[in-house]
């Protein structure tokens, strides 16, 4: 399904961030009950790689309903583990009313073709057991899973993922 109104917004924008940050501490406390720290985690990650954004290896992509945003997806491809671990997707989140209308499948989409068109031959992400959704959205796009880890930062237990994707070789 892919609902109407809906377009995808490349790169960085005023209030963009913003809205990831919130709706990343919107959903996670919501959903999970983390608490103030995650939300100011997701903001000093976010601000450290706004602060050094490089188009040609980074990409914000955003998925937009009728001028407002209702999903994004990162990726990190200009930090300091780009050599040695590859790029890194980050800050995946879709606002409530948005699930279930094949938007984060078009964010997911979007980015593997960014991924390809830049090149990268080694792609990770760490999310959260649970993410069932999510999860489907990587395994479909040969994401695998590396490890897991019981994790306790957020103030209960979870199980922090840790999923792989490589260039299939020709």
């Amino acid at each position: 399904m892919n609902p109407p109104g809906i377009t995808l917004l490349r790169g960085w924008h005023p209030g963009i961030p913003g809205w990831v940050i919130a709706e990343h501490g919107r959903s996670y406390a919501r959903e999970w009950q983390f608490d103030a720290r995650f939300e100011a985690k997701v903001a000093e990650a976010m601000g450290e790689w706004l602060g050094r954004y490089d188009p040609a290896r980074d990409l914000l992509l955003t998925a937009m309903l009728d001028g407002v945003p209702v999903g994004s997806i990162s990726l990190d491809g200009s930090g300091p583990h780009a050599a040695t671990e590859g790029a890194r997707i980050r800050f995946f989140i879709l606002a409530k009313a948005a699930r279930g209308l094949g938007i984060g499948r078009r964010l997911m989409g979007g980015m593997m073709e960014f991924i390809e068109s830049a090149g990268f031959d080694r792609v990770f992400l760490t999310t959260f057991r649970g993410l069932d959704a999510a999860r489907h959205l990587y395994e479909a796009e040969g994401f695998v899973l590396e490890s897991e880890t019981l994790d306790t930062t957020w103030g209960k237990p979870m199980h922090e993922q840790r999923f792989r994707w490589e260039r299939p070789r020709s």
